[in-house]
């Protein structure tokens, strides 16, 4: 009987995609239900969770320091943006160029810098970008008679190292995915195109990117995500999660200070839940604006 079960044609499909769903409901449905939950009580450790309705969301949006984490998340994630699309998919280009010699080297070095360890890379950065006049960049700039610069202390150039950080970091891994996407393009469209009269430009833009479109629009959705959900390069760039004036602080920065430093777990999640919906609000217009929920005719 459970021999005549288990070799069902019908119940295959069904143990296939058990793990996915298990998994799934483990460690992404719960958490996010219990999470909610808190969201609406103030949970301390040590102590009984007490219900306080939705006090700690009008809290929330009385929070200066709140709104001040969430907009340089939003900041890091638009420059981020504008910096890891183009980019990497100019160099993805270039790469995929039959007369490109070299291109194995180049695809190593480039990808070379996500296999290394965050803490590691935000610890070089926050000594390339110290006060000191023998940090590196300071030794740079006093080459052209630059006086050293606090980076670390101001806005503009504390986020010039985290820009910088997250560049030299996620380049080569975005560049990869547009390169896998250029070789999947037939090389016939732009043998037509050669013998048409087009130029490279033309090419580009007429045959390069609207066939990247669908690499192009995964790129975007996870570069939001991960712009928004960014912490361990501003922890580790600053040296802690008290940067001069929070301006490095982000949401999952002050969801940590809450949740953990300050043992208000209850805030916390509430914190948590917002980011999410901050994060689906854009992804899901950001996907809708690309045409991805558009039914083809």
């Amino acid at each position: 009987m459970l021999k005549n079960f288990l070799y069902s044609q019908k119940v295959a499909p069904y143990v296939f995609v058990l793990p996915f769903v298990l998994v799934f409901v483990i460690f992404w449905v719960y958490p996010l239900a219990s999470s909610f939950g808190m969201s609406f009580q103030k949970v301390t450790l040590g102590q009984e969770a007490a219900w306080v309705g939705i006090d700690n969301y009008t809290k929330l949006m009385g929070d200066t320091v709140f709104f001040k984490a969430v907009g340089n998340s939003a900041l890091y994630m638009i420059l981020t943006l504008v910096i890891l699309i183009p980019f990497p998919m100019l160099f993805a280009v270039w790469m995929n160029n039959k007369f490109m010699w070299g291109r194995e080297w180049f695809k190593s070095a480039f990808f070379f810098p996500a296999l290394t360890s965050v803490v590691v890379a935000g610890t070089v950065f926050r000594l390339m970008f110290g006060e000191m006049e023998g940090s590196l960049i300071n030794s740079i700039l006093g080459t052209f008679g630059v006086e050293p610069i606090k980076f670390l202390k101001g806005q503009t150039t504390g986020f010039i190292a985290l820009i910088a950080l997250a560049s030299w970091r996620w380049l080569g891994v975005n560049m990869l995915y547009f390169l896998s996407g250029l070789q999947n393009i037939p090389k016939d469209y732009y043998e037509a195109a050669s013998i048409d009269g087009a130029s490279a430009v033309q090419k580009f833009t007429r045959i390069t990117m609207p066939l990247l479109k669908p690499t192009t629009i995964y790129v975007l959705t996870i570069s939001i995500y991960a712009g928004l959900a960014m912490f361990i390069e501003s922890m580790m760039l600053w040296n802690g999660n008290n940067s001069p004036k929070n301006i490095g602080l982000t949401i999952v920065g002050y969801l940590y200070r809450q949740g953990i430093e300050k043992n208000n777990l209850g805030y916390a999640a509430a914190v948590g839940i917002v980011l999410l919906i901050i994060a689906m609000t854009i992804n899901l217009t950001q996907l809708a604006l690309s045409g991805l929920f558009k039914k083809e005719d």
